[in-house]
């Protein structure tokens, strides 16, 4: 087994350290989902804490980790008897982004169930991890069903495994911990709501910092167990102070004060629902319990807030994470009550201790930073850790540009380029579909057949079994019944009878955005209201669980301005800031659009496109002949099956219908920026096939 990375050489990262230790202390907190860039050791410190969680007593031969003292009464490998138990280390569970449904809550032989009435239950990830730590690197590219079971375990401490009417309970209690980086994705707000901290994690801007870290890391590569042995001590030291806040923990009193300012800030922030307040007040009980106080104080409650509130005031997938401590000051000191005990200054109840020096943060306690000798080792940062973002790359919300009303161009601008151009309000859109039935990744656009969804009809199973289909295994073995020997009541079923259920559901598609960002559509209030469509597109795409990729043109040529990702965020941030102006090279981003597909093609194959082209339908630049060289680039996506929307923004009394030709080249459809709105006809759904449909019967 090799050697963890110890918590208390990692270098930095106060509010990291601070969260997942108040985890430890109090489970009920709710886990902690760690937000931030590559490279900065989000992994290393989770699975660092695994290492000092107390051991656990469990009942010997029990697949389910059940506590001698006080078994779990349903447990499937029970009932217990009385008995002193086996000690075992606590358990990190790694959760895969590739994860299936069973994998994760456990597997039931169906065949068994059906033959001898026996709950043949094969434990899954989250009995492995009662008692223990659950960590799901990339949680935002977990699939939603999957998060939705794993929170719903978490948050009511037991797993459900339900078969065609064969129901299986296991306890499930677990310190739940997820690492995702933005870039690649959000996750959906009634998903974070269920976290119960969020913390973000950046590299370090300062040289020295960086340089420590290097060293540890080189130290702990060329001789894991001796670095691990010159930290034994601080380990130890963190180890028995977890195990005195749980043991002080249910002493802590929260007071009507604290209580107070605790319901303030989530008033005064407007966060949905209670899950804030009960977050809030069990974090301030833990940071109390932690610095070794049976009181909560005013600076934990507002620890709390800046842990368990940030990630909950989102309201839209463009705006970034955060809270504002200037008004949660205010709030704190409004709603201040008098009967707050005094205390020491100082927190921590061991200032000479191994949890202090310069590693310690807010909230009292945070792992050390020691300078001695103990210093020239390395840190576990898995990969050198990258640059920020451009200030730029930051999400932003959908009404924001950064000086987009000045009449000036944008820095670098060539004559001729305007300035970016403020989006309009976004607006909810029409469903667009892709006409067929898929097999890509779950979400809520286009039919496909999906592991969930409405019972379509059966088949013979290809590998093992996951969903059966009752009526058509029955109906498979009673034929054979008495050739079997049938005598009793029970059904004789073989594996050849078995029938896997079929469904149809919705899957996620890659949504590309051609944008025309030429000279014809430069005039200001236009571009704001295409902005504003496509602004609305992508916050569609983010609700229907799809890819997005943005391709512009201009000028003489065509760039992707994002390539294919599940960050819509991102993409919302790069059309804030087009310029627009020069030449409409309309067959270069055609180009560009189909080089983009072909490429995502080869990477997943099961994911089919949608190409959405936001256009007038003028061609002016690109070659001799721009209008047929932009019509022989439409046929090769009409060649290739992809499927096509044309968002026709031509304006005006008089209308040339460039737009509707085009769509018709594509083999897709047009649609109006007004017509592109979903209550601009109450009630009306068109999928691209029907509007292609129309579109080539006008032309």
């Amino acid at each position: 087994m090799s050697t963890p990375y110890p918590f208390t050489a990692v270098v930095g990262m106060a509010d990291l350290r601070l969260a997942l230790l108040l985890n430890a202390v109090s489970p009920a907190v709710g886990g902690v989902l760690v937000r931030g860039e590559k490279g900065t050791a989000k992994s290393t410190a989770v699975r660092a804490l695994a290492a000092l969680m107390p051991a656990v007593d469990v009942v010997a031969g029990c697949r389910f980790s059940c506590a001698p003292g006080a078994p779990d009464p349903a447990c499937p490998d029970g009932p217990h008897e009385a008995g002193p138990g086996v000690a075992r280390p606590a358990r990190m569970v790694e959760l895969p982004v590739g994860a299936s449904e069973d994998r994760l809550v456990g597997a039931l032989d169906i065949e068994r169930a059906l033959a001898e009435g026996v709950k043949a239950f094969e434990p899954g990830l989250l009995a492995d991890a009662h008692r223990g730590v659950l960590y799901v690197d990339e949680v935002n590219l977990l699939h939603d069903h999957l998060v939705d079971l794993l929170l719903d375990a978490a948050a009511m401490g037991a797993s459900y495994v339900e078969r065609e009417g064969v129901s299986v309970r296991h306890a499930a209690r677990f310190l739940l911990v997820g690492t995702m980086n933005p870039e690649e994705g959000e996750l959906r707000p009634q998903l974070l709501d269920r976290f119960g901290l969020t913390v973000e994690v950046a590299a370090s801007r300062e040289p020295e910092q960086r340089v420590e870290v290097v060293r540890r890391r080189l130290a702990y590569d060329d001789d894991p167990a001796a670095f691990a042995a010159r930290w034994a001590g601080d380990e130890a030291a963190l180890r028995e102070r977890i195990v005195a806040a749980r043991a002080l923990l249910p002493q802590v009193v929260l007071g009507d004060a604290a209580l107070r300012q605790i319901a303030a800030t989530c008033a005064a922030f407007e966060v949905d629902g209670m899950r804030a307040d009960i977050v809030m007040a069990r974090t301030a009980t833990a940071l109390a319990a932690w610095a070794g106080r049976t009181d909560v104080t005013a600076d934990d409650v507002r620890q709390a807030a800046l842990l368990a509130l940030p990630h909950r005031r989102r309201r839209n997938p463009f705006d970034a994470p955060g809270l504002d401590e200037d008004k949660l000051d205010e709030t704190l000191e409004r709603f201040g009550g008098d009967d707050e005990p005094d205390r020491d200054p100082d927190p921590d109840p061991e200032p000479d201790g191994p949890d202090s020096g310069p590693g310690g943060g807010p909230g009292g306690g945070i792992p050390p930073q020691p300078q001695g000798p103990q210093s020239q080792g390395p840190q576990a940062q898995e990969h050198q850790p990258q640059e920020h973002r451009p200030q730029g790359d930051q999400p932003q919300g959908p009404g924001t540009a950064p000086a987009a009303d000045r009449p000036d161009a944008v820095p670098g601008a060539s004559a001729g380029e305007q300035a970016a151009v403020r989006a309009a309000e976004p607006f909810r859109t029409k469903m667009l579909s892709v006409p067929g039935l898929g097999e890509g990744a779950a979400g809520r656009r286009s039919r496909a057949r999906t592991e969930h969804g409405r019972t379509t009809g059966a088949r013979r199973p290809q590998g093992a079994l996951t969903k059966l289909h009752l009526a058509a295994t029955v109906h498979a073995a009673a034929p054979h019944q008495r050739a079997r020997g049938r005598s009793g009541p029970g059904l004789v079923v073989r594996r050849d009878d078995l029938r896997q259920a079929t469904r149809e559901g919705r899957e996620g598609n890659l949504v590309l955005f051609a944008v025309d960002a030429s000279g014809s559509m430069a005039a200001r209030q236009r571009m704001g209201a295409v902005k504003g469509a496509v602004l609305s597109l992508l916050l569609d795409a983010y609700q229907r669980r799809d890819k997005v990729g943005l391709v512009t043109f201009r000028g003489t040529t065509a760039d992707v301005a994002l390539p294919p990702t599940s960050s819509v965020d991102a993409a919302a941030a790069r059309l804030e800031r087009l310029p627009t102006g020069g030449r409409t090279p309309l067959a270069a981003g055609l180009l560009k659009a189909h080089d983009v597909l072909r490429v995502e093609r080869l990477r997943d194959p099961s994911r089919r496109p949608l190409l959405v082209v936001v256009t007038d339908g003028r061609a002016t630049g690109g070659g001799p002949d721009p209008v047929a060289l932009a019509g022989r680039a439409a046929r090769l996506h009409a060649a290739d099956g992809t499927a096509s929307v044309v968002v026709d923004c031509e304006t005006g009394p008089v209308r040339l219908g460039l737009a509707g030709k085009l769509a018709a080249e594509l083999g897709g459809a047009a649609i109006s920026l007004d017509e592109l709105r979903a209550d601009s006809i109450a009630g009306l759904v068109r999928n691209i096939r029907t509007m292609g449909s129309d579109s080539r019967r006008a032309a």
